[in-house]
């Protein structure tokens, strides 16, 4: 339970907080903080959780916690703020933001404000300068610009359209002598301190709980979406099965086919009607090789459909292993236990998601351009002709793949070679978007590329020099692959990025 806006105002009144002078502030958690204050009425101790489901300000009655260990934001604030004077204390208008401006006290001219939002689920502390520079916040949200360097001023934010049936706030009563024990003389953040205090655990609690529930379901229907998006994947794999087929009555007809033809018409020995099938041909090709083009698109599409049923036995697992830890964490009955096994849960989650990425050690920290790992395979990118010649030369053995776009200047691609392992088609497919989207082609959304194997390259050399030019190759044996740019394919590449430290 969090405090509403009628609330928050007569727990101001009571404070008076204005002239009072800020010794010291302690994070007892990483959600909880405290301010101490002297002013001529002696010493307070405030307290500020944005707790999710707690969120509120009021006079703590207990003694000022000790520093057990110094948490950044409390350090931010012991540095900037001790001995400054509280000029103004106010919530901005029924908005659930308190606002406290503070005078510096190493530079008389200076001010600075400290915004407590009291949102329930976007609980937040805020320290900015006049102009509404951030300097520091206690939870850190770059998407809302809430970080060092970000800018925040809600004074400036127009205040909503007043709604007919508006909700109706009220101090709400807590002298109920079964919730506490408490005289009704007693001032009212006397009240909400005990009540908080007898509530503690419930209320930590049920905001975990609902976290958990919120964070796991959101990971569980993100994996259960690609599921979907892998399986229509293999349905339309496993409809390619049939260029074995295809093969089969090639070869049991080569002598109907003729230099030249483009199609072959035949019986069909694999339906149950034998019915007649029409098949494309590769006028290009002989009559003996035409059933190896289609036995060739079956290898691959048998080599991609594996690798696809891997990865969605993989994202089953992780389904299964996230529905069980969220049962497991909504019987847990302590907090602290709680909050550790949503941390654990989040974590391993993540690592079967995909193989854990270690930090580069020694040559491979060096590597120059992007990295990315996928499935245990890895695929380099070099951005510009040096990246390029540096990955070619220091990086890449003769069997790793190379990849580039064909019509275009950019990136070289590699593939590292796997003893006694086939590229899967989904890994070439990578490689080639990432090949054309790092290409000066870019921007058509689809190109060819040329693919071959490092040890088919030769750097190319100034012509009546000896130098060679970097960046330059002539390829042979090179094969030809089309590509058209798919961007959630990109999108899951840049996930699989491996960060250098």
């Amino acid at each position: 339970m969090s405090l509403n806006w009628k609330e928050i105002d007569l727990i101001l009144n009571e404070l008076d907080l204005k002239g009072m002078q800020i010794q010291k502030a302690v994070q007892s958690s990483y959600d909880v903080l405290y301010l101490k204050l002297y002013g001529k009425k002696g010493v307070k101790n405030i307290l500020v959780s944005i707790n999710p489901g707690a969120c509120r300000l009021h006079e703590s009655f207990d003694p000022f916690p000790k520093k057990t260990s110094t948490l950044r934001f409390a350090q931010f604030l012991n540095s900037k703020l001790v001995n400054g004077r509280i000029e103004e204390a106010l919530q901005l208008g029924e908005d659930r933001i308190i606002r406290l401006k503070i005078k510096n006290s190493f530079y008389a001219e200076e001010y600075l404000y400290v915004y407590i939002r009291l949102w329930t689920n976007a609980a937040n502390v805020i320290v900015t300068n006049t102009e509404g520079l951030v300097l520091d916040a206690m939870k850190r949200m770059p998407k809302k610009k809430e970080i060092t360097g970000g800018y925040y001023k809600p004074e400036e934010i127009p205040a909503p359209l007043q709604k007919e049936n508006k909700k109706e706030y009220f101090i709400r009563d807590f002298n109920d002598t079964d919730i506490i024990d408490i005289s009704k003389e007693s001032s009212f953040n006397k009240k909400i301190d005990l009540f908080y205090k007898r509530q503690k655990g419930s209320l930590s609690l049920d905001a975990l709980r609902e976290e958990a529930e919120r964070k796991i379901n959101q990971r569980i229907n993100d994996v259960k979406d690609s599921l979907e998006r892998l399986r229509e994947k293999e349905k339309e794999l496993s409809q390619q099965t049939s260029f074995k087929e295809y093969g089969e009555i090639i070869l049991s007809n080569l002598i109907k086919i003729k230099e030249g033809d483009e199609w072959l018409e035949a019986e069909n020995f694999y339906s149950e009607g034998k019915e007649s099938i029409r098949i494309k041909l590769d006028p290009k090709k002989s009559p003996s090789m035409q059933a190896e083009v289609y036995f060739e698109k079956y290898r691959k599409s048998k080599s991609g459909i594996n690798e696809l049923r891997k990865q969605i036995a993989e994202e089953e697992n992780i389904v299964q292993f996230l529905e069980a830890a969220l049962s497991d964490l909504l019987l847990e009955e302590d907090p602290l236990i709680l909050h550790r096994k949503l941390k654990s849960a989040a974590e391993k989650s993540k690592t079967l998601a995909k193989p854990a990425l270690l930090p580069a050690k020694g040559k491979d920290a060096l590597r120059p351009g992007l990295s990315f790992y996928v499935n245990d395979w890895l695929i380099m990118v070099g951005r510009d002709a040096s990246e390029n010649d540096t990955l070619l030369r220091k990086y890449v053995n003769g069997n790793d793949t190379w990849l580039h776009a064909r019509d275009f200047p950019g990136s070289y691609v590699f593939i590292k070679y796997k003893a006694g392992k086939s590229i899967p088609l989904d890994i070439l497919i990578d490689a080639g978007n990432l090949a054309i989207f790092y290409s000066k082609g870019r921007n058509k959304g689809e190109g060819d590329l040329f693919y071959t194997q490092a040890k088919n390259l030769r750097r190319v050399k100034n012509e009546g020099r000896n130098k060679i030019n970097k960046g330059l190759v002539i390829p042979t044996q090179e094969k030809n692959l089309f590509i058209r740019v798919e961007k959630e394919r990109l999108k899951r590449l840049e996930e699989n990025k491996l960060e250098k430290n």
